[in-house]
């Protein structure tokens, strides 16, 4: 029998395999370890179907370059296919299923340089908050002592280092919190550091990429916010006009109507990685 579609569910390690026919019956149903994915270079050419989680862009690159089409799909739409208690083979059966519906909305399979300029800018946020983590410990711990501190980062980069509280003798603090205060101190400057040189990197990005200069010359956008659209979004093709790309992104309200009353709700919190095009 010939697989014409084929789930898998990825995982760390073991990936769960579900491949029917042209007539839906199943014909091969199996675990295989990361190092087995290299056996779809001996198959057929057919339809393969993912859930865009982690790792599922790379899965993606790597089948395709084995001559299959891969397609890859939010979570959510695939859940609804899961027939019975969740597990490796529902997920993957689930997975097949849905694949082959003609009204699925799939994920744009992301490229390599897409992925490194999003991973530069996922570090530089988690560092960001970081920063911002550190800088509200340090107000708190002197707060304890009766030093109060005006919000804002810079204003613990005026204060904390010498000879301001560090040095001065009347604030009551004692050695042992002088010498954290130092201690922490330091950390958050080299947290600073390092969110400087990846927002420099990304700006150099930026020069580069001539689709994020288009962007920069939209109000309010600069380099930071246009490289991410431009890493994250792709091929803009995909969504038919501005409104689909908007609703893509969660810019548009929530919706939950019935009965030929509509309710917006609030701004949605859809993710840009694993939503397909609206």
């Amino acid at each position: 029998m010939k697989i014409t579609t084929i789930g898998i569910d990825l995982a760390k390690e073991v990936f769960q395999i579900h491949g029917v026919d042209n007539h839906g019956k199943i014909v091969l149903r199996k675990q295989l370890r990361r190092n087995g994915m290299a056996n779809f270079a001996n198959l057929e050419s057919c339809l393969i179907g993912m859930e865009a989680c982690g790792s599922a862009h790379h899965w993606a690159r790597k089948l395709g370059e084995f001559g299959h089409t891969v397609k890859l799909m939010p979570l959510q739409f695939v859940k609804p296919y899961v027939k019975t208690n969740k597990h490796d083979m529902a997920d993957a059966e689930a997975i097949c299923e849905a694949v082959s519906r003609p009204n699925m909305r799939f994920v744009p399979i992301k490229h390599v340089e897409q992925q490194a300029i999003l991973a530069v800018h996922r570090a530089r946020q988690g560092l960001v908050k970081a920063r911002t983590a550190q800088t509200n410990q340090i107000r708190g711990l002197l707060s304890e002592f009766g030093v109060v501190i005006p919000q804002g980062i810079h204003s613990i980069a005026k204060r904390v280092p010498e000879p301001d509280i560090l040095e001065d003798a009347e604030n009551g603090l004692p050695g042992t919190m002088r010498h954290l205060l130092r201690r922490l101190n330091d950390h958050l400057k080299g947290l600073g550091r390092q969110a400087e040189e990846l927002e420099l990197q990304i700006k150099l990005w930026h020069k580069e990429n001539e689709a994020s200069q288009r962007l920069e010359v939209i109000p309010s956008i600069g380099p930071i916010t246009a490289s991410a659209i431009v890493a994250t979004v792709g091929e803009a093709k995909e969504f038919k006009n501005g409104r689909q790309l908007s609703a893509w992104l969660g810019l548009v309200p929530k919706q939950c109507s019935s009965g030929g009353k509509q309710l917006l709700l609030g701004i949605s919190k859809r993710g840009e990685l694993t939503y397909a095009p609206y």
